[in-house]
């Protein structure tokens, strides 16, 4: 597996695997998802090959905070650490960084996940988070 960094993307390969792990609030959207990409801070692909197989994609100023707004794995690929090699190498590129954040299922499954690299429920920072969609 080879982590490398995005600069230009296929809409397309994105769309496909948008669609394959569920998130179709994207893949409705495809438009949004391209100018999201395109105002993103920072952009990982994880490949096999030539094959796009996850990918991690971050948003903030990379100094005060970075807020993970996406990390996605192909179905087939998951449960090998490739998702884990994507959320390291993010937080080795901003160790430095005030805040990292993200927002994800509450499940035990993505719970367990984020705790074991590192993360604390904010609630358990004594914060709460707030969203408006």
């Amino acid at each position: 597996m080879e982590i490398r960094e995005l600069t230009t993307f296929e809409l397309d390969v994105l769309l496909d695997l948008y669609d394959r792990v569920g998130w179709t609030n994207y893949t409705q959207r495809p438009e949004m998802l391209k100018k999201a990409y395109e105002n993103s801070l920072l952009i990982l692909g994880a490949y096999d090959g030539d094959k796009l197989v996850g990918i991690i994609r971050t948003v903030g100023d990379g100094s005060s905070v970075v807020f993970i707004q996406d990390i996605l794995v192909y179905p087939e690929y998951q449960r090998k650490g490739i998702g884990t090699q994507l959320l390291r190498e993010v937080m080795d590129r901003y160790s430095s960084v005030y805040q990292m954040e993200l927002m994800t299922d509450n499940t035990a499954k993505t719970v367990s996940f984020y705790q074991s690299v590192g993360f604390v429920k904010a609630d358990d920072m004594g914060c709460c988070a707030f969203i408006r969609m």
